[in-house]
């Protein structure tokens, strides 16, 4: 399958062929749902925690006798019935990371990929370069092609000079090729391919 290859500035440059194992898939929402998921889960931070019995500060002097009250039998102000007592089962921190299998999160990126093509939002172009960091030159070519949310996934590695420009700008994410993932993909209006770009991805995902 072709797609058609642009310049950052608007310009054509030919076409390319896109692989039919990577761009041409039916998109399946509980592939994509799973990996997400499991992106998100590894993401969160899991730093949740709460002061039990043994952690709070109080005296373990026994407060009242076991008998003769008239009210029930307790050994400590620290137990979680009382106010500013150790919380019961309260969260502790932790990883909420789980597994899923490289072969399986390379079939969510592929799927993800060929969403991007049938849903109309894969854009292909020659290089991601401007000739200096100047954000507003690269704000008026988005503009021009009428990006918004774009996620560029470049070669093995960022143009310093691009990533520089684009810095500064809430609509356009950048990513080396072995940062594509998922979740990016996903929340993108619009993916922008390098022509590297695309040659790494279908190197990784063959």
């Amino acid at each position: 399958m072709k797609a058609d290859l642009i310049t950052l500035d608007g310009g054509k440059a030919g076409t390319v062929e896109l692989d039919e194992a990577i761009f041409g898939l039916e998109p399946r929402a509980d592939i994509l749902h799973r990996v997400v998921r499991w992106q998100r889960a590894k993401a969160q931070a899991g730093t949740h925690s709460t002061l039990g019995k043994s952690d709070v500060s109080y005296s373990t002097k026994k407060i009242y006798r076991q008998k003769g009250t008239g009210g029930a039998r307790h050994g400590s102000r620290k137990a979680p019935i009382f106010r500013h007592g150790g919380v019961y089962k309260g969260p502790v921190p932790r990883s909420h990371a789980h597994d899923l299998t490289k072969k399986f999160r390379a079939l969510g990126l592929r799927h993800a990929l060929s969403a991007k093509l049938k849903a109309g939002e894969l854009v292909v172009i020659e290089a991601a370069e401007v000739s200096d960091g100047k954000t507003a030159m690269l704000a008026k070519a988005i503009k021009g092609h009428g990006w918004k949310r774009a996620l560029v996934i470049d070669g093995a590695a960022v143009n310093e000079n691009f990533a520089k420009a684009a810095r500064n700008l809430t609509d356009i994410d950048v990513l080396p090729s072995m940062g594509a993932n998922v979740y990016d993909i996903l929340r993108s209006d619009t993916l922008v391919l390098t022509k590297a770009g695309l040659e790494a991805l279908e190197a990784r995902l063959k």
